[in-house]
């Protein structure tokens, strides 16, 4: 069975300020201000709104929220950062942790603006792992714009190196796990595993040596049975077993039983998956 960790986990607003500090990145609140003053009073506004309830909203207010929020993001996409680069892909990753977990302004307009958060991401942080992680999971599977994923992922990759930032690996097989279950691209997929699981080996901890195992079998497999149901519905699986809320783990059962398989819940809460009898 193919092992894919980590893919799919949808992220809270109020998780948003816990991972702005994990990025472990310090300035002082008087040069913070006057070097992103700007850029902070833009965002602030826009995370005040987004932490609201949306279900007394309009679709039509929803809307206009989002034009606004897409010419701020085009914005600082361009503006000088006055060497803040850093700062402002915190801030509009944590922007972007307020829209994506915003699930009743969501299930009305949609994920389509998670691409733009990307963006403004990688041009200004193209070594920021976490939000290679998360928004091409928004992209990909939520926003259904897999190729918007890994275009993305293509700008900022040049940037990276095994241990640079460190455990690296991750953002290969996110872009393998996107090539495989959102494109169909095995061909892609396999040497996107390789990728992971050459980058993985770099390193000596467990953790890594178990990712570079997985990552090298799941790229055999796919190198012998590209085509194969059954590497499908087994990567969905291992998506199942993670901690994904409710909503995404509908659309994964979904997943998997279009190809065949068949999702029982246990007792334990936990799920088992039935494979088809044939490929």
């Amino acid at each position: 069975m193919l092992a894919i960790s980590q893919k799919i986990v949808k992220i809270k607003p109020s998780l948003a300020i816990s991972m702005y500090l994990s990025r472990g990145f310090i300035v002082s609140p008087l040069i913070a201000c006057f070097c992103v003053g700007s850029i902070i009073l833009l965002q602030i506004p826009r995370l005040q709104k987004l932490v609201a309830s949306s279900n007394n909203v309009s679709v039509e207010s929803l809307e206009r929220d989002l034009k606004s929020e897409k010419i701020q993001l085009n914005l600082l996409k361009v503006i000088p950062s006055f060497s803040y680069d850093n700062a402002i892909a915190d801030w509009v990753f944590i922007d972007f942790l307020q829209y994506f977990g915003d699930d009743p302004a969501r299930d009305r307009t949609g994920y389509s603006l998670s691409p733009d958060f990307f963006d403004v991401i990688v041009e200004r942080d193209p070594r920021f792992l976490e939000a290679y992680r998360y928004l091409s999971t928004s992209t990909a599977f939520y926003a259904a714009m897999p190729e918007k994923s890994i275009a993305l992922m293509d700008k900022g990759f040049p940037f990276l190196r095994a241990k640079v930032p460190k455990n690296a690996y991750y953002a290969w097989r996110d872009r393998g796990i996107d090539e495989l279950l959102f494109l169909g691209n095995a061909k892609a997929a396999e040497k996107s595993f390789t990728q992971a699981a050459n980058w993985a080996n770099e390193y000596s901890d467990p953790q890594s040596k178990y990712v570079a195992d997985i990552s090298q079998k799941t790229a055999n497999f796919l190198a012998t049975n590209p085509d194969s149901k059954l590497a499908r519905i087994s990567t969905w699986t291992t998506v199942l077993e993670m901690p994904v809320d409710q909503k995404t783990r509908l659309r994964v059962i979904q997943k998997i039983t279009d190809l065949g398989g068949q999702v029982v819940l246990n007792p334990d809460g936990t799920y088992k998956v039935k494979l088809p009898k044939k490929d």
